[in-house]
């Protein structure tokens, strides 16, 4: 008898696909977890990069943290926070979730055939009367998800009501080709480089495997010119929160000597490396690039032993700040059980809280098993909530900690329904998911700002409606994207990914500065206002248009 459903973790075997052989193909049906990242893991990358000293340092030592020298700030870049989600093997976004409409917007409805082909029933199309009350449309966080989607109930699981009016979200309609190595999804690194965005106080970027985009997609945008991908933003592996305080161990010398003595020990030994160095001629072309890489991991160092280290920190010299494990805020989201046996939720609680303290600048969470068109619909709704769980805790922490926050969801891929009912409890007579289809495919992002909700732009030499810059690009009746639409975003993953990278310095209003970019989103202003979601946000302020 086939099994018509998995669980939770279960890896996902399908008859008409060859047996996983990369390790994508692993993730992506679930045989290996989609492990979590900081990105920026060679020695120097690490230290030469942080924001935050202590006064305690000596003089000379504070001395080379100048950005002639060392470049080490004393604060960030002060830009939103940004985490992104990638659910590898191609998971459900539009319809069951997210609405994704016709030219009009989200609520611009597809026929009952189209949302048959996303997962949905006929008497539970949006815009049908639901007999529990509504129309199966949820706006409660701005974007419009269907109201038994399996994402939305899983962010309500761990984002309060509170916190909720403060979210706003869009859109994106988009292609991408399914079971492929080659999607370059992630955005990452342009939102690092074209986003001017500082490094965080500990590290870089932050993700979700050990590659060079630090997830499970191909890094992606602006053509990939050689200089492009920056080697020391190469990611390194975090799949727990005990990884992160391991960045940080400085062995045993915190403890046989005090936090203040292993400083000064640290100290001493740049002072003397740098008489070394300014003695040595190391006969290569770059020589002053090397010494002062190396004078500088030595000056950082001592800095992160000033600041992480701790004499009292549970035994192990790294300071509790580090330690999503012992944050209030994070334990109020995550039981002690869900901690120490979910490996997604471990991920995810040191993702954000790397992210939304500033100890990095942004972070990929990779999450695996989202092939689900197992011929059933119980394994990707119980997908589908955790992943919404995830989100729904980075959306609450941001609100605990008082900071804005982006956080993006794509996949590689998507899957459709041949409109059979999976009348299982955990199928609740949606539609199963029967087997891959890109064209249904479409990625998301919400956006918190404490106190405020992000507000929609609207009008334009298009005179486009607040739903047309909720939703950028629609799909067709049928419900297949619309590659013709004046959206580059649809049938490109690379410019979906510069449509991401827009909306975020929009966000910052650095409309212009996105505009000098080699970008393939259209040359006139017209045409990038069109694929903006937001005004601009500043110091947590919306700036009204004009």
């Amino acid at each position: 008898m086939t099994k018509k459903s998995f669980t939770i973790d279960e890896p996902l075997r399908h008859p008409d696909h060859s047996r996983p052989r990369t390790r994508r193909e692993f993730i992506s049906q679930g045989f290996i977890t989609g492990s979590a990242t900081l990105a920026g893991a060679n020695l120097l990358s690490i230290m030469s990069n942080t924001n935050t000293a202590f006064a305690d340092l000596a003089g000379d030592i504070q001395a080379l943290r100048a950005p002639s020298i060392c470049d080490i700030q004393n604060t960030g870049a002060g830009k939103i926070p940004f985490i992104c989600f990638d659910l590898s093997g191609g998971a459900n976004i539009s319809g069951s979730n997210v609405l994704v409409g016709g030219t009009g917007g989200q609520e611009d409805f597809l026929s009952t055939a189209g949302y048959s082909k996303l997962g949905l029933p006929g008497d539970r199309v949006p815009g049908a009367i639901d007999p529990n009350g509504g129309d199966f449309v949820n706006r409660e966080l701005g974007l419009a998800f269907h109201s038994q989607s399996a994402m939305l109930r899983g962010i309500f699981d761990k984002c309060p009501i509170g916190p909720r009016a403060s979210i706003n979200g869009a859109v994106i309609p988009a292609r991408s080709d399914n079971d492929t190595a080659n999607n370059p999804h992630n955005p990452m690194y342009a939102i690092a480089q074209n986003g001017d965005y500082s490094y965080g106080s500990l590290l870089n970027l932050i993700g979700s495997r050990n590659s060079i985009s630090g997830g499970n997609s191909m890094a992606g945008g602006f053509t990939l010119e050689p200089t492009f991908i920056d080697p020391a933003m190469r990611p390194t592996k975090i799949d727990r929160p005990s990884d992160v305080t391991d960045l940080v161990n400085t062995g045993k010398l915190v403890g046989l000597l005090s936090k203040d003595d292993a400083v000064r020990v640290m100290e001493s030994i740049q002072r003397i490396s740098d008489m070394k160095l300014t003695a040595t001629d190391t006969k290569v072309a770059h020589d002053a690039e090397l010494k002062r890489g190396i004078r500088c991991a030595y000056v950082q160092s001592a800095h992160l032993t000033d600041r992480y280290a701790d004499d009292d920190a549970s035994g192990n010299g790294v300071s509790p700040v580090l330690d999503a494990t012992q944050d209030p805020a994070i334990r109020a989201l995550f039981s002690d059980e869900e901690l120490l046996n979910d490996r997604e939720f471990r991920k995810t609680a040191a993702i954000m809280k790397m992210v939304l303290n500033g100890l990095a600048s942004a972070g990929t969470v990779t999450m695996g098993g989202y092939d689900y068109h197992t011929g059933d619909r119980a394994t990707g709704e119980q997908r589908d909530f955790r992943a919404g769980q995830c989100m729904g805790a980075c959306l609450a922490y941001a609100d605990a900690v008082g900071v804005p926050l982006m956080m993006y969801v794509f996949s590689d891929g998507s899957v459709a329904s041949n409109g059979l009912p999976d009348n299982s409890v955990l199928g609740d007579g949606k539609g199963q998911w029967t087997g891959d289809n890109s064209s249904t495919a479409a990625s998301f992002f919400l956006v918190y700002n404490p106190g405020q909700a992000p507000q929609l732009r609207s009008g334009g030499i298009y005179g486009l409606s607040t739903d047309q810059h909720q939703q950028l690009g629609h799909m067709r009746r049928e419900a297949s994207v619309e590659t013709s639409s004046p959206y580059p975003a649809a049938n490109s993953v690379d410019r979906l990914v510069e449509t991401v990278v827009l909306n975020y310095m929009a966000l910052h209003d650095d409309v212009g500065g996105f505009a000098g970019l080699n970008h393939g989103l259209g040359s006139s202003p017209d045409a990038l206002d069109r694929q903006i979601a937001f005004q601009p946000i500043v110091n947590g302020q919306i700036i009204p248009p004009g």
